[in-house]
């Protein structure tokens, strides 16, 4: 198993998920995981250093190594942001550079492969897109990010005018 695997099983076992509209709890906690990870287990530091990198509202797998594939590249953007439409309603973005205003959502088609699915998450997106804090909305795949992620971060950095923000 290679350690972006194992945080995207940790990841998972820390967040909350949603299974047939009934909200389950984590199955472990990062400090339950911080202690089974004590050396002298070999491997224990450089394990709980990748601990630190989990994010348990990731929403997917393909959204884990998205963020990682970001942060290699020395892009840091906020996961699961929050944005009001104009209405007051909230949404929440998969990744969101709020000072340049540049959204991003990864999209699987296990979770949008029905009519259905479909229609909903064209609505959110068009929702999503009268949003006064953002300018630019970039969507990928799964299939972008674990078989192009090159392409995926030059499409990042492009939108966000060739600079990686700070």
């Amino acid at each position: 198993m290679s350690w972006d695997d194992a945080l995207v099983a940790v990841e998972s076992a820390l967040g909350h998920r949603t299974v047939d509209r009934l909200r389950r709890p984590p199955l472990t906690t990062r400090a339950a995981l911080s202690h089974a990870l004590e050396p002298p287990l070999r491997g224990a530091v450089r394990a709980r250093h990748r601990l630190s990198l989990a994010d348990p509202r990731t929403g997917s797998p393909a959204e884990t190594l998205a963020r990682l594939h970001m942060a290699d590249a020395g892009l840091h953007p906020e996961p699961q942001a929050e944005l009001r439409l104009p209405d007051g309603r909230r949404r929440y973005l998969d990744f969101l550079f709020r000072k340049q205003g540049l959204g991003i959502e990864i999209e699987g088609y296990a979770y949008h492969g029905t009519r259905e699915a479909h229609r909903r998450d064209v609505a959110r997106f068009n929702e999503i897109s009268r949003c006064p804090e953002l300018r630019g909305l970039l969507r990928f795949t799964a299939e972008d990010v674990f078989g192009r992620p090159e392409w995926m971060i030059q499409q990042v950095e492009e939108s966000l005018g060739g600079r990686k923000p700070r």
